[in-house]
């Protein structure tokens, strides 16, 4: 894939997630005679005091993103980076910055112009369906498997519809929050009503919804954010109802006509659960994704280390915790 901007970098995608994550979507903007660098993060508060100063750290919003080059001259790439770094440096420094965790973008793969910056780490694969392709997707990244599962469930008479500049959620609220108490998620995912309306609010011409229909009713359901011709899956779920139907089949299989008829190159479908390539997810996701595989990295980087240290030995937890940071583990 060509290294395009995506709807993770849109400079309104960290106000989506606000509320969720307890702090403040910013952006922090770099610029030299070498080029630009831009970072999206949400600062947050950290709930421990120390010598009564406040401190915060920062994650990028849900999904992906991190620092990105925006334009650079030929040749000065690491010159840029090295600048930026210093600069970031001294934002955290003036801002009481300590830690930062980065999600990196798996199609673009900015990781690999940062990973002088942060401690680095392929988190898990991530899997799509190549829509760029003069045969039919289908044929060329669904399974054989999946394909005739798509036709018996075209024959017990599942169709699908395709929504634009989605306005009403209501169906698809029902439908997802189903979803999440099958599954017993975690409070994380239940996103309230002003998500949405801040969905709308700024992405009204960049979602569509996709849903499953078996006799007049709504089945199961995908919103999809699209941005510059790539397609992401973002939240789905089935009427619980309706599962031994298999009505999900036919979700994927919808998105990728109206994909390709529309003109859009990937359908981006992110990963399992876990890094395991046995995760249930990650293989019912690689049932459309024969060809078309990305590598999902996260970034560490404590940018105060003397704090950093203070707030663990506060919460009495090991520095070199796996966990980051490790002065938010929730302890037991």
């Amino acid at each position: 894939m060509e290294n395009i901007a995506d709807i993770y970098f849109d400079k309104n995608y960290g106000k989506l997630y606000e509320k969720i994550e307890k702090g403040k979507a910013k952006i922090f903007e770099y610029q030299d005679e070498n080029g630009k660098i831009s970072n999206q993060f949400i600062i947050k508060e950290i709930p421990i005091n120390i010598d009564n100063n406040k401190y915060f750290d920062i994650v990028t919003p849900y999904g992906y993103g991190g620092p990105i080059i925006e334009n650079c001259i030929e040749g000065k790439k690491e010159n840029l980076v090295k600048c930026y770094e210093k600069a970031f440096n001294n934002y955290c420094s003036e801002n009481n910055v300590v830690s930062e965790f980065v999600r990196f973008h798996p199609i673009i793969n900015n990781v690999k112009d940062f990973e002088k910056i942060y401690d680095t780490k392929l988190l898990r694969h991530t899997l799509g369906t190549n829509l760029d392709i003069s045969n039919s997707p289908m044929e060329e990244e669904f399974s054989k498997s999946c394909r005739k599962t798509i036709r018996q469930v075209l024959k017990k008479g599942i169709d699908y519809r395709i929504i634009e500049n989605v306005t009403d959620f209501s169906e698809f609220k029902r439908i997802y929050y189903l979803n999440m108490d099958r599954k017993n998620a975690d409070s994380y995912y239940y996103f309230d009503d002003e998500y949405y309306e801040n969905m709308n609010k700024y992405f009204h011409n960049n979602i569509i919804q996709v849903q499953a229909i078996y006799e007049n009713k709504v089945v199961a359901e995908g919103l999809y954010f699209i941005y510059n011709k790539i397609i992401h899956a973002h939240l789905s779920g089935t009427d619980t109802e309706y599962l031994h139907l298999s009505p999900a089949y036919i979700l994927k299989y919808g998105t990728a006509i109206w994909g390709k008829e529309n003109g859009y190159k990937l359908i981006h479908y992110g990963g399992g659960t876990s890094n395991s390539l046995e995760d249930p997810l990650y293989l019912f996701k690689k049932k459309f994704a024969q060809n078309t595989e990305f590598d999902f990295y996260i970034g560490k980087k404590i940018w105060n280390k003397e704090i950093y240290n203070k707030l663990c030995r506060v919460k009495k937890v090991d520095e070199n915790e796996e966990f980051f940071p490790a002065y938010r583990k929730e302890q037991k």
